[in-house]
């Protein structure tokens, strides 16, 4: 006996299994259930794939809550509220503009959500070269980090300068968010690996991988264009390598600043 079928190719266990991801663990695993078509979600059949997806990214998002918590309190005497993250397939809405797999996973500020497609992890290893479970769990903690960013104060600070200023001063402040980004990473996974044991050797290889493979210069050059650092928004495969690994080695937020900064 099958035990039935629902949303699409996932049996009705897997289904149960799905939402359990989401009612227990934060996150918001709706647009996953959303039929093709309906208000706000891709839909399409949700895979075991999917669903292993949504089990490594609870484990993950886990992980930063407990660890944030403990930095928050310990360097900050504050408490930290947080983030949801939405698991989607295909395409999804959010209040800050519409997400698909062509966008790649972002941060909203306005609804304190980071959007993932479920797909993502498969683009990061196959088309992208950064394979490993930890390069996927850098670009999770890399999406945290930018809440994190948010409960700070940084980020509503920067993207209020960013409305005021030309294209290229935006591009250029949008640099320096995504470098304190990947550097919060870094003070993540030092944390995360001190506090549960979790780094296995060749993790943090795989981070550095991935912080390269997704610099601005790579993506540009693998397109068959010319770098062009005026467009830069996310800074060069060298930067965001350096400054995941400044955060990794000093485990400390205070390690990130990057808007004091005079060599990014």
């Amino acid at each position: 006996m099958s035990g039935g079928r629902a949303a699409g190719g996932l049996g009705l266990g897997g289904l149960i299994a799905v939402l359990a991801i989401g009612y227990f663990l934060g996150i918001d695993v709706t647009p996953l259930l959303n039929d093709p078509g309906a208000s706000g979600g891709g839909g399409g059949e949700i895979t075991e794939a999917d669903r292993q997806a949504g089990e490594f990214v609870s484990v993950t998002l886990a992980d930063t809550e407990e660890i944030w918590a403990d930095i928050f309190r310990q360097e900050l005497g504050q408490s930290y509220e947080p983030a949801t993250l939405v698991l989607f397939k295909g395409s999804t809405r959010s209040p800050c503009g519409g997400a698909s797999g062509a966008t790649g996973p972002f941060y909203c500020p306005l609804d304190k959500k980071a959007y993932l497609d479920t797909d993502f992890f498969v683009t990061l290893s196959r088309k992208m070269g950064a394979k490993g479970d930890f390069a996927a769990a850098y670009v999770v903690a890399h999406e945290i980090a930018h809440h994190v960013q948010n409960e700070l104060g940084v980020l509503g600070q920067a993207n209020k300068i960013r409305q005021q200023a030309s294209q290229e001063q935006s591009n250029a402040i949008s640099v320096r968010i995504e470098l304190q980004a990947d550097c919060l990473s870094g003070v993540w996974a030092r944390h995360a690996g001190a506090r549960f044991g979790s780094l296995e050797q060749g993790d943090i290889a795989e981070a550095m991988n991935a912080a390269k493979q997704i610099g601005d210069d790579t993506l540009q050059r693998n397109a068959g264009q010319r770098p062009m650092p005026h467009t830069f928004t996310h800074g060069t495969s060298e930067q965001r390598q350096r400054w995941f690994a400044t955060g990794y080695k000093a485990g400390s937020i205070d390690a990130c600043d990057t808007f004091s900064s005079n060599r990014l």
